[in-house]
């Protein structure tokens, strides 16, 4: 397990002591230390790695956005798989613990400035994907980046709401929306023989593939 892993495992424990507590006084009667001492954790310690009692409820969201940073640099394959499989990253880590994310998710719907708090975490992944992609593919028209980054979020916000309200989602239905819709955007890999030296390529893409991806596949295959 990764460093940032581990954190993040570590940080939703701390979340799930934090709710326990909202839900027996209430998220402003609980104070930082009360939860500190529900989580093990001095108080000093819970300031240094929280911040404040808010913090707490989006703690790992900070940590899987640097586990998401981690999977893009060292990521090989092409930038629209790597950026689908980060958010396949992002739900398994809520669905490894399912009551913690439906109790988080009841909270933050009580509470207006959590719902805002939350909203701007979202955006943040959905910014994170865009800027990984006009990184690696710098022919990228950016209007297919934040376009592509976009329907990624929403597909895997669409199908974790599921999961939160009670339904049992699999991985395997987000893994299955998501390559529909790089179906939809021209960007699903398709398994091709590999040509040998003396063959002809002709390629054909779908005409919604952006340029900088023809581009990337064709210089790929010519080597």
């Amino acid at each position: 397990m990764s460093e940032t892993s581990s954190a993040a495992a570590s940080a939703t424990r701390v979340v799930a002591a934090a709710l326990d507590l909202f839900a027996e006084h209430g998220f402003d009667q609980t104070s930082v230390e009360q939860i500190a001492k529900a989580a093990g954790v001095s108080r000093s310690t819970f300031f240094r790695q929280f911040g404040g009692k808010d913090d707490v409820v989006f703690a790992d969201h900070e940590l899987l956005l640097d586990v998401l940073r981690e999977h893009f640099s060292v990521s090989e394959g092409d930038p629209w798989s790597t950026v689908a499989d980060g958010a396949m990253l992002v739900f398994r880590h809520f669905a490894a613990e399912p009551d913690v994310a439906r109790r988080r998710y009841e909270l933050v719907r009580q509470i207006p400035a959590l719902r805002e708090r939350e909203i701007v975490a979202v955006f943040r992944y959905e910014r994170l994907f865009d800027e990984y992609l006009r990184e690696s593919l710098p022919d990228l028209d950016p209007l297919d980046a934040v376009s592509y980054a976009a329907v990624i979020t929403a597909v895997h916000n669409h199908v974790l709401r599921q999961m939160l309200r009670g339904k049992r989602v699999p991985a395997s239905a987000l893994r299955q929306a998501l390559d529909v819709a790089m179906r939809r955007f021209g960007v699903q890999q398709d398994a091709v023989a590999e040509p040998s030296a003396d063959d002809l390529v002709v390629a054909v893409f779908p005409r919604s593939m952006p340029i900088a991806e023809v581009t990337r596949r064709v210089r790929a295959e010519l080597g």
